[in-house]
């Protein structure tokens, strides 16, 4: 059974929470508006009790947003995994219909997995090509201030959509586990965030060709060697590796999607990179996200 149930649909022309179901350990804040007056959006924080999730819970939520609506959910802050006991893993389920010119917007805060945690993360998508979806899913290396990184056991996040008829648009998934050879951190180096941002639907194009365009020069300008320095550009340390990295790609019929992976040494440089790129959708939303 569910541990958190959403439902928005248009009441009086407003997209309206018009189910909000949650048990432990999980708990929705919905305020009652967030943005200018005039913004169609229903805004929803998650949390959970004791501010993370322990060894052996399983949070699952099921959320449906009705033709013509807005829906936006997002967190207070990181999603933390606590320690594990044994092989025992916590996990999170997320499930979400998209309707008809709706649009879903999934923002939370990085997960955060302590020292031997296990964590299993699943979530799926169920839309229709005129509908409107932006994903972010993305992880820290841990606990920076008590000497964590990348020293959790296992980390696994699945991101499924599918279009109405079932039909995959895009697959997508992601496993750091500690190995017998290599652990995560040397395989991470100095990298301490991944994220993944995706974007799929006509309400985003104009977004998703301009971050296209942006990226091209950001990272232009982070590998390119000018042809002058010739073989004195060479080093014995080797060139210097960038503290923030992206790649984007488009997916789906006609490029309906884009997905953008990112590799950062601050959580801060990804925060402020979200926030630049979406912030062309406050207008739908209300107030820019991670503002």
């Amino acid at each position: 059974m569910e541990t958190g149930i959403l439902v928005v649909e248009k009441l009086r022309g407003k997209s309206t929470l018009t189910r909000c179901f949650s048990k432990y350990p999980l708990k929705f804040i919905v305020p009652n508006k967030v943005g200018s007056s005039k913004t169609d959006a229903a805004w929803v924080y998650s949390l959970t009790y004791g501010g993370g999730i322990v060894c052996g819970d399983c949070v699952s939520c099921d959320v449906t947003v009705g033709e013509g609506c807005t829906a936006v959910l997002t967190t207070q802050s990181s999603t933390k995994v606590y320690k594990s006991v044994g092989l025992k893993c916590s996990e999170q389920c997320f499930e979400a219909r998209v309707g008809k010119d709706a649009l879903l917007v999934l923002i939370p805060d990085p997960v955060t997995c302590f020292s031997t945690a296990r964590y299993l993360q699943k979530q799926i998508f169920r839309m229709g090509l005129d509908s409107t979806l932006v994903i972010v899913d993305w992880i820290t290396s841990g606990r920076h201030e008590s000497g964590e990184k990348w020293d959790f056991k296992l980390y696994k996040s699945t991101n499924n959509i599918y279009l109405e008829d079932g039909q995959p648009l895009f697959l997508d998934s992601v496993l750091l586990e500690q190995g017998s050879t290599t652990t995560i951190v040397e395989r991470m180096q100095n990298y301490q965030v991944i994220a993944m941002l995706i974007l799929v639907g006509p309400k985003l194009k104009n977004v998703q060709n301009q971050l296209q365009e942006e990226l091209k020069r950001i990272m232009g300008e982070k590998f390119y060697m000018p042809s002058t320095l010739g073989r004195h550009s060479n080093t014995k340390s080797g060139p210097t590796k960038p503290t923030f990295v992206a790649s984007c790609s488009a997916f789906g019929p006609k490029g309906i999607g884009l997905v953008v992976r990112i590799a950062a040494t601050t959580t801060e440089s990804v925060y402020k990179f979200l926030q630049h790129q979406l912030a062309s959708m406050e207008p739908l939303l209300g107030v820019s996200p991670y503002c």
